[in-house]
């Protein structure tokens, strides 16, 4: 995007919108602020947030080339519409968001995009891991953004990636969608913190791996558990995509450097019994997401210049 007209990146959710601005190549402002439920509330926080960060980087809205945004639910990029998105209150079908906000913002053109995948598309960008990665998303659920030889993948229904309903457990907990076992019931952030309950509103995360590493039994055993479920589910986007790389993110990766060496080892240790497995060297494409770069917004800047040439 080097010499482009500067371009707005939203990362909408149920609770906050986070946004940047990304002008040559670089992020020349980022802000969050709340996200309103239903349709208008998205719409307001949206176009609102979009004028602060012009105004935070001296431009006019007119001035952008374009917004790009990323939001749960089923997304129809082509027609700008999405579908189903409930976590922000959104339950109609076909909502035509991308054209209303664009009249919101004087006409300024908007794409919108799945959230998994315009995180895939800045983390592959952020860390250079060129244009053949799987994100495997930690946080509430359990899912695994594609991008294969430059191209997302979202499957013939949408499906592609929802690995965190791979049964994982046979006759396992009861999940959300009606099957038993699912993988995202042990390999997810919310599975830690049903687990392992933190105070003072610290992640579980953390909780759970710090007191593990000082020795509390019923930690080491959470974790452990937990780190086998996220090791099956690099294994599984591996073997089925065959990626270059297998990006972890998502909150989870508040944890840092010994989420990724507890995966690794687990893998490393399947790798030394197996020689197929020693020979995919699965180990070797995994990489964590920091949990500080601004991967989703960056991501549906960029998206929107996949779509519209700016």
């Amino acid at each position: 995007m080097s010499g482009a007209g500067p371009v707005v990146g939203l990362d909408i959710g149920g609770t906050k919108i986070h946004g940047c601005v990304l002008a040559g190549g670089r992020v020349a402002g980022t802000a969050r602020r709340a996200t309103a439920r239903g349709i208008e509330g998205v719409l307001s926080s949206a176009a609102d947030l979009v004028e602060v960060l012009c105004r935070q980087v001296g431009i006019a809205v007119t001035d952008l080339a374009g917004v790009g945004a990323g939001l749960p639910g089923v997304v129809d990029t082509a027609a700008g519409l999405v579908s189903h998105a409930v976590n922000m209150g959104i339950a109609e079908a076909d909502v035509p968001l991308a054209p209303l906000l664009s009249a919101r913002l004087g006409g300024t053109p908007v794409v919108i995009e799945n959230d998994l995948s315009v995180a895939t598309i800045g983390a592959a960008h952020l860390l250079e891991a060129g244009d053949d990665v799987a994100l495997l998303s930690l946080g509430t659920g359990l899912a695994a953004g594609l991008m294969l030889h430059g191209e997302l993948r979202r499957g013939f229904r949408g499906g592609a990636g929802e690995i965190g309903h791979i049964t994982y457990v046979t006759d396992g907990a009861a999940c959300h969608c009606g099957q038993r076992g699912c993988l995202e019931l042990y390999a997810s952030g919310a599975a830690l913190a049903a687990r392992w309950p933190s105070p003072n509103g610290r992640p579980a995360s953390v909780a759970v791996f710090d007191a593990a590493a000082q020795g509390d039994p019923d930690a080491v055993r959470v974790r452990d558990e937990f780190v086998a479920a996220v090791a099956a589910a690099v294994r599984i986007v591996a073997l089925t995509c065959d990626v270059e790389h297998v990006l972890l993110g998502g909150g989870v990766t508040e944890v840092g450097a010994p989420l990724l060496d507890a995966v690794t080892a687990v893998i490393r240790g399947w790798e030394a019994e197996s020689q197929f497995l020693a020979h995919m060297a699965i180990a070797d494409r995994l990489r964590l997401v920091p949990a500080e770069l601004a991967t989703a917004p960056v991501g549906a800047a960029l998206a929107f210049a996949r779509v519209v040439p700016v």
